[in-house]
């Protein structure tokens, strides 16, 4: 297959129903207006804020999305344990040892694409034994290149200084690095010298009027008062943010990096 490019639409984390419906009724007009090959886009809070249900990742698969990644709320609902057994479209972080995978090859019309998942350490609890992010990022990479020079990674972690340093470690070698878990887009949207697109955080897609996601008042009423009020998934300014990295699938060198914000018409929603 001669060089061309590929374009992959990357979208951070999608939270609760809010975050499903901007999928369900945007996905397909950005994959026909920016002409996306392939779409990646982290679900583990896909379920009432937290966590990700068999229900609610097929649902997902549904509306468009080719790749699914996780991080560390995707153990919170049991059955999930099944369907990562079975579904290489859901990954779960490669450094976690539990059921599924966190490193595929998926099969587009421009050609082989793989993805790789892994979860970081600063500042994140490690629900399961966790083996070294960087590592395991590494080996993984090089493993998919073997059948792929198109390698994305998504690295779900706390901490922009580790999430950034996931980036120069990959440089040359993955097609492109980019972060979750924070919620919040980053404005370093780059390719990095040896051709790996580059962005510390993708952002979320789901409601914006809130705090990451979640209803603003419940939070205050944490921070400010100290109260444990349960915290609602927000319903206001759904949006989906993220980056469209352009790839040349011959050689895996990333083209170029555009940060990517699409909202809802309307400001409302269920959680």
């Amino acid at each position: 297959m001669p060089d061309t490019s590929i374009r992959i639409l990357c979208l951070g984390d999608l939270v609760g129903r809010p975050g499903r419906r901007v999928i369900r009724e945007c996905l397909p007009a950005v994959r026909r207006d920016h002409a996306i090959d392939f779409v990646i886009v982290n679900i583990e809070n896909a379920t009432n804020g937290a966590g990700v249900r068999e229900k609610e990742a097929a649902e997902l698969l549904g509306y468009g999305i080719d790749c699914m990644t996780s991080g560390d709320h995707v153990l919170d609902f049991p059955d999930v344990y099944e369907y990562l057994r079975r579904e290489p479209r859901l990954l779960r972080p490669h450094n976690y040892d539990i059921p599924g995978t966190g490193a595929h090859v998926y099969q587009t019309p421009k050609g082989p694409v793989g993805v790789v998942n892994v979860v970081g350490h600063v500042f994140m609890k490690d629900k399961v034994p966790t083996r070294n992010a960087f590592k395991t990022a590494e080996a993984a990479v090089g493993e998919l290149r073997q059948r792929t020079p198109v390698v994305l990674v998504d690295i779900h972690g706390e901490a922009t200084s580790e999430k950034i340093g996931m980036g120069w470690l990959l440089d040359g070698k993955a097609s492109a690095v980019f972060g979750t878990h924070t919620h919040v887009q980053t404005a370093d949207a780059q390719v990095l010298p040896g051709g790996t697109g580059f962005l510390t955080d993708l952002g979320m897609t789901g409601p914006h009027f809130g705090v990451i996601g979640r209803d603003k008042d419940t939070v205050l009423k944490r921070f400010r008062d100290e109260e444990k009020a349960y915290m609602r998934v927000a319903k206001q300014w759904i949006r989906m943010t993220g980056a469209i990295f352009d790839i040349n699938t011959g050689t895996g060198r990333c083209n170029s990096v555009e940060l990517f914000s699409k909202a809802l018409p309307d400001s409302d929603s269920e959680n």
